[in-house]
């Protein structure tokens, strides 16, 4: 096949690629240019797509042999994956921006471009499995290493795009065994650090970052009776479930810590109050990416669904409809999720799809989340 390896500079991407070569494919390393700044520096673990990363993709092309190319996708990245961060965060949810690159970038403009090139697949180094069925079918698994495990963020590629994608690294067993085997094939990049956060936020200051971009907003922080209890610059800086820089003018009476419940960005208001508010049994979903064809529309599924990057599976029932939404029933109450996340369904390591959260509450009284 004719595999285009989407090198990001990293140790991972890079020995990813050398797999896709050591199987026999004609691969092409492309690295995807996505910021708007070309000076741009890494700080140790923080910030991606710097003048340093092109280079170490670079060299690890020319340790593979492979050629090698640049392609500037900056714009597409600011017109969907940042404006799509600013403009969920300004409708009081709170996205995932890379779930978003996965699915506008990596396997939407890099894939299509690749494609009309006449490229076979693209080949990323995301910890993720992919296991075919004797029909033919493709599934999408966790990794072997679940502690890298990625497929959380994966699952909103979809099932076409699934079938043109190649993750060399899903059964690699560490991320230590990585970078050993980096380092065995000559590549420069097996001891540069992981980048992590929010990598078009260099500095690691996303609340600064809203407010260079959304401006100052002020209003007020409220009880859930309605009380003014505190003053906010701006609602789309805060997110449910948070306790840490709430400014709140006075403690709670009965001196209990106090949480984000919610946001209202029709209001400018930010709502806090005790732990126990925070918990939920059941959810629903939009924008619904399905990619178990074996399991209906419209009947409840034993499984269990993620909705953060690093958190735990929880136990539940859920049911896909056709017109893209989702319902999620808990067994056992979560805490902190707000509209925006990406609700992910499992059975075991098997991805059966995605979809965005949309409110969360409990029982049958769901109260809206922002």
């Amino acid at each position: 096949m004719r595999v285009l390896a989407a090198l990001s500079g990293g140790v991972d991407s890079a020995v990813a690629a050398a797999r896709a070569v050591d199987a026999g494919h004609d691969v092409v390393g492309v690295h995807m240019a996505l910021s708007r700044s070309r000076a741009q520096h890494r700080t140790g673990s923080r910030g991606c797509c710097s003048i340093e990363d092109a280079s170490d993709a670079r060299r690890a092309a020319d340790v593979l042999g492979i050629p090698y190319y640049v392609w500037d996708l900056s714009e597409e990245f600011e017109e969907t994956v940042v404006a799509d961060f600013l403009s969920e965060y300004a409708a009081g949810r709170t996205p995932n921006p890379c779930v978003r690159c996965n699915e506008h970038i990596k396997f939407s403009a890099l894939l299509d471009r690749g494609l009309a090139l006449g490229f076979d697949a693209v080949a990323t180094g995301h910890y993720a499995r992919i296991v075919e069925r004797p029909d033919g079918g493709r599934e999408l698994h966790r990794a072997a290493d679940l502690a890298k495990d990625q497929s959380y963020v994966l699952a909103v590629m979809g099932a076409e795009r699934l079938a043109r994608s190649l993750f060399p690294l899903g059964d690699a067993p560490s991320k230590e065994a990585v970078r050993a085997e980096a380092a065995a094939r000559g590549l420069s990049v097996s001891a540069k650090p992981d980048s992590y956060d929010i990598c078009f936020v260099a500095d690691g200051d996303t609340q600064g970052f809203l407010r260079e971009r959304l401006g100052a907003q002020p209003g007020p922080v409220l009880d859930p009776d309605g009380n003014e209890v505190g003053t906010h610059d701006g609602a789309y800086a805060f997110t449910v479930g948070q306790r840490k820089g709430l400014r709140l003018g006075r403690p709670a009476p009965d001196g209990r810590p106090r949480y984000v419940l919610g946001t209202d960005p029709r209001t400018n208001t930010v709502v806090v109050g005790p732990s126990e508010l925070l918990s939920v049994t059941e959810l629903a979903a939009d924008q619904t990416v399905w990619l178990a064809d074996d399991v209906p529309a419209g009947r409840w599924t034993t499984a269990q669904v993620q909705v953060r990057a690093h958190g735990e599976p929880a136990a539940a029932q859920v049911r896909h409809e056709d017109d893209g939404t989702l319902a999620v029933r808990l067994q056992a109450p979560l805490r902190g999720l707000a509209p925006g996340q990406s609700v992910v369904v499992y059975a075991g390591t098997r991805v059966l799809g995605q979809a965005t959260l949309t409110r969360a509450g409990r029982g049958a009284l769901p109260v809206a989340a922002g």
